[in-house]
């Protein structure tokens, strides 16, 4: 279903949204949205409205296509701004996804979570992180309810607690340091920045370079390999610590 918006800028396409619902004074308000992106809003993110809606209508029933009476807006609201409604009705209301909708955002989410748990996370038996595999398979095992909302990042700790009496599992950060002659500094150095935190770093003399990175555990051999084919196996990498994160 297709509707005009209500000033003429913006087109109304149901597919991939989602409708935020407003109860009040006997009364019922809905826009139509992007679920994540009004998620985000209502959790007190600063984003602009434009953004999160998909159209600037405010309907008493989206399916319908009944829009709202703009003399109840104006009642009810004070106003019959289409953003300044739309905002009262995003976090005061609630969404309204599909079964779709919701199964397709907890599977992107659980594929971001998986890659975030590969990354970061090793078996404390081998020191190695667990295939993704074995961590998805884990995930149904410990029947791990995602939140599809949430960021992944938000859901981790939980989830990996979740995980312990499956898989041995640990969140480690290592702490590498690392010694790169100067013939490679200039391609190794973005390379490092980007895959960790440098904590401290030198410029010898001779123009090489010595650092001090923290790098997430489940990634230490593939940086470390890395490394060495950058440098044709002339750089050191040493661990002089860990940590649980």
């Amino acid at each position: 279903m297709v509707m005009s918006a209500i000033r003429g800028e913006k087109w109304v396409i149901l597919e991939g949204a989602a409708i935020a619902r407003l109860e009040t004074r006997g009364m019922r308000f809905e826009v139509i949205v992007d679920p994540e992106k009004a998620w985000d809003l209502k959790r007190g993110k600063d984003i602009d409205i434009r953004d999160v809606l998909k159209g600037y209508i405010i309907f008493e029933d989206v399916r319908h296509g009944k829009k709202a009476p703009e003399s109840k807006l104006k009642e009810i609201f004070g106003t019959t701004d289409p953003f300044e409604i739309s905002k009262i009705i995003i976090t005061k209301g609630r969404l309204q996804l599909t079964t779709e909708q919701r199964r397709r955002m907890i599977e992107e989410k659980k594929k971001a979570i998986i890659s975030l748990i590969s990354k970061y996370c090793i078996n404390p038996q081998t020191g190695l992180p667990h295939p993704p595999q074995r961590i998805e398979k884990a995930l149904e095992e410990a029947k791990v309810a995602i939140d599809p909302f949430k960021s992944p990042e938000e859901q981790l700790k939980d989830i990996i607690k979740a995980l312990e009496p499956i898989i041995p599992i640990r969140m480690e950060i290592t702490t590498l340091k690392i010694h790169v002659p100067a013939i490679y500094t200039g391609k190794v150095y973005n390379f490092v920045r980007a895959s960790g935190t440098i904590t401290s770093e030198k410029w010898n003399p001779d123009g090489s370079w010595e650092a001090v990175v923290e790098i997430p555990a489940g990634i230490r051999t593939s940086f470390i390999e890395k490394l060495n084919n950058m440098t044709k196996g002339q750089a050191r990498a040493e661990i002089v610590g860990k940590k649980k994160k």
